[in-house]
């Protein structure tokens, strides 16, 4: 899965995507897209991280507190 750094709008290929998901994590591991060679893998802050298309993460991925609205 590819996701996109909000201030450099790098491209970012997850590596894992349990800690993606878990609220409980605050940082992923990736591999930053930019120049032509693959770069080593590194954490990001979830935070600091989008979908390609600017769309933000789900609240459910970053805050471990969130409960999904009851439906009635």
């Amino acid at each position: 899965m590819f996701l996109k750094e909000k201030d450099s709008e790098v491209l970012i290929k997850i590596m894992d995507l349990d800690p993606l998901v878990n609220p409980l994590s605050s940082v992923v591991v990736g591999r930053s897209q930019a120049g032509e060679e693959e770069q080593d893998p590194e954490e990001f802050l979830k935070v600091n991280l989008c979908f390609p298309s600017n769309e933000g993460l789900p609240r459910c991925w970053l805050d471990a507190e969130y409960q999904s609205p009851q439906s009635p």
